[in-house]
């Protein structure tokens, strides 16, 4: 029901920034929750931010906070996720993730998932 494909991930260096896409199919984007979540190697996948399906309302790990700003283009279809100060930490494969529940925070479990786009972040 719901295709989710990201984009813009690639290397760069510490410090630096880089700006993920992520393009949704359909017409149901405009009531879905999304967020990015992001897994390293070796660690457990992580909710990183979310954005609710007006734009009006973000939330953030505190592993970003200041750093990462998410947001939504519903004309588009598309949630975006800049990321400033980049650290090499913040290594991981970035995945986007969408859900019908309007559940604030907009933690737990998601139905939708793209494929992921990596981001490497080099010292």
């Amino acid at each position: 029901q719901v295709q989710l494909v990201e984009s813009g991930g690639g290397l760069v260096q510490a410090g630096g920034s880089l700006r993920l896409s992520c393009a949704a199919s359909g017409r149901a984007f405009s009531v879905l929750t999304m967020c990015w979540f992001r897994q390293a190697p070796g660690q457990e996948r992580e909710f990183v931010e979310g954005v609710s399906a007006s734009g009006d309302s973000t939330y953030y790990a505190d592993s970003v906070k200041g750093r990462f700003t998410i947001s939504r283009d519903n004309a588009k279809n598309t949630v975006f996720l800049q990321m400033i100060s980049l650290k090499p930490d913040d290594t991981a494969v970035y995945y986007c993730a969408a859900r019908f529940s309007t559940t604030w925070p907009p933690v737990g479990r998601y139905a939708y998932w793209g494929q992921g786009t990596q981001v490497t972040v080099s010292s």
